[in-house]
Formats: C-alpha cells, structure tokens, sequence
C-alpha cells in the first residue's frame, strides 16, 4: 500500500466524518444558540432547557437519516474491505 493511497482513504474517510456528522453538529449547533438567546431574552439559565431540545432533535434526525449514514458508513468499509483484499 503507497503513501499515495493510504492519504486518498484518509481524505475519504474525513469527507464522510463530515457528511455524516456534520448535520447532526450544525443543527444541534444552531439550536443551541436559539436556546441561548431566548434564555439571555427571558434571563432564564437552566441547564435542561438546552440539552432537551437538542437531545429531542438529534434523535428525530437520526430517525431520518439513520439508514443513509449506516449506508454510507458500510459502503466505505466495504471500500477499506476491497482495498485490503486487492494488496
């Protein structure tokens, strides 16, 4: 196995940490300061006010799209799978 290719399945494998976990951390992200802002409005600072929602949409996005991460994330081990068997 070269260098060359060990860096090409290295990038692969950061581009699908990105596609697959990068919706679940931007949205969670974003809900986050939603919270936020409506805690500095009303001044109320309550811990579980902000891991709920999140927790609540996490999950929901995992519901629908749970299948296509696992589908993704079987399809580059097969890749590793493959690459290994052809050395």
């Amino acid at each position: 196995m070269t260098s060359g290719l060990v860096s090409d399945v290295m990038y692969e494998a950061f581009v699908l940490c990105v596609k697959v976990g990068g919706p679940v951390l931007v949205i969670s992200m974003l809900i986050g300061i939603l919270i936020s802002i409506l805690q500095a409005a009303t001044q109320i600072h309550e811990q579980t006010l902000t891991f709920v929602p999140k927790l609540l949409v996490i999950g929901i996005i995992l519901v629908f799209n749970g299948n296509w991460m696992l589908q993704q994330l079987r399809d580059f081990t097969m890749h590793i799978f493959e690459l290994v068997q052809g050395i």
